[in-house]
């Protein structure tokens, strides 16, 4: 494929950013150089302002009415937001940056945006398919699309607008094993063909080690705490990295007893069960699957098994396609249903009847904030049942406490980055107090304390250590270290012929 004019140079001169809707610096006090074709992995903990640096150095973080700036960010000399076609950011969720309903056309949207012309376009989408290993047809529908295929397509669209940076934000936080070698065999092709600068964003960093050549440790109260060749930094340092919550390769983050007892009743159970979300067009099954008090239940597969699908028919938030979901007796007393439902079909239960038996966390915290502070996104679900004050903000008050919320309590939960997000949604979930709780890729975006903060609130779970008894908990999860953490049972899907 063609190469990039020339890669980007990076620098960041005691550069900041406080969001209008946050009190606090999300990032603040960065001084940085970038040289040209540069490979480099961008680690701190969960908070530390990783993704608001790429999103400056990117451009798009909008003007003074969106927030307060210090210092700057320049892309080849010029100021970040000037120099937009420099560089391209992937995202962590690839669903986000898919914009049309075909893989040709959304790889030539962004093209399209930056006024090349219509003749060179088509040839840039093939070869950037090509460079990114995405051989489907250019007809092919985007939803069709497995994660990592999707992360590979927001992949080519970048590599077609041929920018002299790649800003890659944890692109592989929810792809099983397969899409996580299938993206970084295509960022190292790509990198191999244009020379660009690579910025990439991970915490669970052994996959990019062989691809990177300096690491850059943000602190979590500003500035850089770390920086040089990548053995360097993690051998003289890696003990007080962990500590600050750094994945380190070769520092276990914890340890955890196993479960207090051994499972007790059925909470969920399908029999039978095939799933969709699309009437007719089944993703999974026929299963049989039992969700039991007192153990953690590990859903696994490759990515498009539909994992998620199921757990949101166990969850009663979609219908099953064929077979029964059935809750357990103490499950479904005194549920009110919809007219002429079975009282034991979680589906066909009211939203309030849901709310305290079946809390569901799902893949995209986007897709259940709610409210425009994170202590008002804890509120919701007490207020929603009726709960005095006192009691409502005695649990928010636990919860930020616990998930290291506090200092945010005040913030638009927009602004968080993707590991906040992921706490406050299981946290609002946590508030209503649910006798089973299923969670979809619980510890994406953790850094190692915030990862090991959130097991050990699942264990609690799983073993009753309040007065609500052991609950039953369903996580959908690639990441194999929590279900051996929580001795989690395992389920796994295949992919459909």
């Amino acid at each position: 494929m063609a190469t990039s004019a020339r890669a980007a140079l990076i620098e960041a001169r005691g550069w900041g950013w406080r969001y209008a809707t946050r009190r606090a610096w999300a990032v603040r006090e960065v001084t940085l150089r970038i040289e040209p074709g540069e490979r480099v992995l961008l680690l701190g903990a969960s908070g530390s302002g990783k993704s608001t640096l790429l999103q400056g150095i990117a451009g798009v973080l909008g003007g003074a009415d969106e927030g307060d700036a210090a210092g700057e960010i320049l892309v080849d000399g010029a100021l970040a937001a000037a120099a937009r076609g420099r560089t391209g950011l992937v995202l962590q969720d690839p669903d986000s940056q898919t914009i049309l309903a075909r893989v040709g056309d959304d790889v030539a949207f962004g093209c399209e945006n930056l006024g090349v012309p219509r003749a060179e376009i088509w040839p840039r989408v093939r070869a950037a398919l090509d460079a990114v290993g995405l051989d489907v047809a250019a007809d092919r529908s985007t939803s069709a699309l497995s994660g990592g295929q999707k992360q590979r397509l927001a992949l080519a669209g970048i590599v077609a607008m041929r920018p002299g940076a790649l800003l890659l934000d944890e692109p592989t936080a929810n792809l099983d094993a397969r899409g996580v070698g299938e993206v970084v065999d295509a960022v190292r092709r790509v990198l191999d063909a244009t020379g660009a600068t690579l910025v990439v964003v991970e915490h669970r960093i052994d996959t990019w080690l062989p691809l990177v050549e300096r690491v850059v440790v943000l602190g979590a109260d500003g500035g850089v705490i770390a920086d040089g060749e990548p053995g360097a930094v993690l051998t003289a340092r890696g003990s007080e990295l962990a500590a600050a919550g750094v994945w380190v390769p070769g520092i276990r983050p914890m340890d955890l007893p196993p479960p207090a007892q051994t499972p007790g009743e059925v909470l969920i159970a399908g029999e039978s069960v095939r799933v969709g979300r699309t009437r007719g067009t089944a993703v999974a099954g026929p299963v049989d699957i039992e969700v039991r008090a007192g153990e953690v239940l590990g859903i696994v597969g490759p990515n498009g098994t539909g994992k998620s699908t199921l757990g949101l028919t166990l969850a009663g938030l979609l219908p099953a396609l064929g077979g029964t979901v059935r809750a357990g007796r103490s499950l479904a007393a005194g549920t009110a249903v919809h007219r002429g439902a079975r009282r034991d079909d979680p589906y066909a239960w009211t939203s309030t009847a849901l709310l305290t038996r079946i809390g569901t966390v799902f893949q995209e915290p986007e897709h259940q904030l709610l409210a425009t502070t994170v202590r008002g996104e804890l509120e919701i679900g007490p207020r929603r049942l009726g709960l005095g004050e006192s009691e409502i903000a005695g649990r928010a008050e636990e919860l930020l406490e616990r998930l290291r919320l506090g200092p945010l309590a005040a913030a638009n939960p927009y602004t968080l980055s993707g590991g906040e997000k992921r706490r406050l949604t299981v946290a609002a979930i946590l508030a209503t107090r649910p006798r089973v709780v299923v969670l979809d890729e619980p510890t994406f975006g953790q850094d190692a304390r915030t990862w090991s903060e959130i097991v050990s609130i699942i264990a609690d779970l799983r073993d009753g250590v309040d007065e609500r008894g052991p609950l039953a908990i369903a996580a959908i999860t690639h990441d194999d270290a929590v279900l051996a953490a929580l001795s989690a049972r395992r389920f796994a899907l295949e992919r459909r012929p």
